[in-house]
C-alpha cells in the first residue's frame, strides 16, 4: 500500500511476528529505540486500559539494548494482549512511526493511535479515542501532560503544562502552518499521543518517513490532514503522560526552540 500524495512511501524492511494475521479494529503504534528503562511501563498502561480491543504495533528502530526482549517477555506474560513486535531499519521517528501506523491499516484495522515508548497512557485512553471517533473526528489530538515519577517539582510541570499552550497558539498564527489551501485552524498534533481513522492516514500519505533532526512529522501530517477535512480536533480528555527527559537534559527554552523548526541544535537528540 503506497498511500497518500505523490511521493509518499510505504514501510520498507518490516519484519514482524504473526505479520500475516489481522490485526484488531483499533491499531496502536509504539516506535522503540533503546528504551529498556521505559517500554515495560508504556506497555503496562496500555495493559491497563478499560477498553481492551486493540493491537499494540511496538517498532523496533535499531535498538542495541533489551528493548526487544522485553517487547517479547512482556507478550508471554500478557497472552490475552494482541502484541506485534516488528522492524524498522530505516533509523528515524517518522519512518518507524509510519511503518507501525502502516502495518495496522494493511492488517485490517479501522483505526490507529500512537503513543511513544517512554509514556504512560491513562487508563480511559482508548475508549476516550473510540469516542471521539463516535463523535465524528478523523484526527485526533490527545492532551499531554508531564510524567510525575522523573523528579520535577509542580511548578516546573505547570510551567511545562503553560509552554505547551504557548506553542500551540504561536502555531496557529505562525505563517507556515497558513495557506488558502487549508481547511481549518492548525492542529498542535503531539506524535505521542494522537489517533486517526485508517482511511485518512491513507488518504493524507501519513506520517513523513523522516528522522526527528529533519522534520518534526506530527506537524507535517497535521498539515496534510487539514488539507483534506475539517474533521479533527483537540481532545483534552484523552491523556498521555509524557516524559520530560528533554526539558531536563537541555532546558524548558532550548527543548521549546527544538521543537520550534530545530532552532535549537543540540548534539544528542536521543536522550535516554
Amino acid at each position: 500500500m503506497s498511500g497518500g500524495p505523490a511521493g509518499a512511501a510505504g514501510p520498507s524492511n518490516a519484519e514482524g511476528l504473526s505479520s500475516t494475521t489481522a490485526v484488531r479494529p483499533l491499531s496502536i503504534a509504539v516506535p522503540v529505540l533503546n528504551e529498556e528503562k521505559l517500554i515495560r511501563q508504556t506497555l503496562e498502561s496500555l495493559a491497563a486500559q478499560e477498553h481492551g480491543d486493540f493491537t499494540v504495533v511496538v517498532v523496533d528502530n535499531g535498538s542495541t539494548d533489551r528493548s526487544c526482549g522485553i517487547v517479547a517477555g512482556f507478550a508471554a506474560e500478557h497472552p490475552g494482549m494482541d502484541i506485534r513486535l516488528i522492524h524498522e531499519r530505516r533509523k528515524g521517528t517518522g519512518a518507524a512511526a509510519d511503518t507501525g501506523m502502516r502495518f495496522g491499516v494493511l492488517h485490517g484495522a479501522t483505526w490507529l493511535a500512537r503513543t511513544d515508548a517512554d509514556c504512560l497512557a491513562a487508563p480511559d485512553w482508548t475508549a476516550r479515542i473510540m469516542k471521539a471517533f463516535d463523535d465524528g473526528l478523523e484526527l485526533v489530538a490527545g492532551q499531554l501532560i508531564p510524567r510525575e515519577d522523573e523528579g520535577i517539582t509542580a511548578t516546573e510541570r505547570r510551567t511545562m503544562l503553560l509552554a505547551v499552550e504557548v506553542a500551540s497558539f504561536f502555531g496557529r498564527i505562525r505563517p507556515g502552518n497558513k495557506g488558502q489551501d487549508y481547511l481549518g485552524p492548525y492542529l498542535m498534533l503531539p506524535g505521542c499521543n494522537m489517533a486517526i481513522t485508517a482511511a485518512m492516514y491513507h488518504r493524507s500519505g501519513g506520517f513523513p518517513r523522516t528522522r526527528i533532526e529533519e522534520v518534526h512529522e506530527d506537524r507535517a501530517l497535521s498539515n496534510r490532514v487539514r488539507r483534506l477535512t475539517r474533521a479533527y480536533g483537540l481532545r483534552r480528555d484523552v491523556v498521555v503522560y509524557g516524559s520530560s527527559r528533554r526539558v531536563k537534559a537541555w532546558g524548558l527554552k532550548n527543548t521549546l526552540a527544538w521543537y520550534a523548526d530545530h532552532r535549537y541544535k543540540p548534539e544528542v537528540v536521543d536522550i535516554r
